[in-house]
């Protein structure tokens, strides 16, 4: 089967666009970001902004997926088991995201932020879960990959808001035992 390439200048472009979010987003809220503000950024068009993207919504989601992945480094866990090293590394680099987040226009689209950190999250764990238990219980497997990503996005949350005087791996490293042995153990 061959390989299809994409085309470099389509990459660029795309990568131009999005670094012209990311530098207006630091100095403006989401809300007041324009696409005329991004064309105008980035140099181009309104067409070449939308062959990209379906709408800044759009861009947003991409902007902040694409840097969550350079958090996560996922694909360093599809040979990870869900281990005290593994769990640690994940709510490092997500609370990592959100901090680096902070100091740009964070409010506005923490829904957006939310889902794509549980998405991410979620995929990830399920796939360590199938290593580490198979696809027997596949349903099972599913809704446990839900419940983590979940409970760690929202631990990252309450650390932000009222933790941040202890550092992430402090903070996760007490809850890690119930977590990798069981709640009765």
């Amino acid at each position: 089967m061959e390989e299809v390439k994409t085309d470099p200048r389509i990459i660029r472009t795309r990568k131009l666009i999005m670094d012209a979010f990311i530098e207006l987003s630091s100095k403006k809220e989401f809300k007041d970001i324009t696409i005329k503000d991004i064309t105008t950024e980035a140099m181009i068009n309104r067409a070449t902004f939308y062959y990209h993207f379906e709408d800044i919504f759009d861009l947003l989601d991409k902007v902040l997926s694409e840097v969550l992945l350079i958090n996560l480094e996922r694909e360093s866990y599809k040979e990870e088991e869900i281990n005290e090293q593994s769990l640690t590394s994940l709510f490092k680099a997500i609370t990592n995201f959100q901090l680096s987040l902070s100091n740009r226009c964070h409010r506005g689209y923490e829904d957006t932020i939310a889902r794509i950190i549980r998405e991410q999250l979620e995929v990830i764990f399920y796939k360590m879960l199938i290593k580490q238990h198979g696809v027997e219980n596949d349903d099972a497997l599913k809704v446990t990959a839900l419940m983590l990503s979940w409970g760690l996005y929202g631990a990252s949350v309450e650390w932000r808001r009222s933790s941040q005087y202890v550092t992430p791996e402090v903070y996760i490293k007490k809850v890690i035992p119930f977590i990798t042995n069981g709640i009765n153990k």
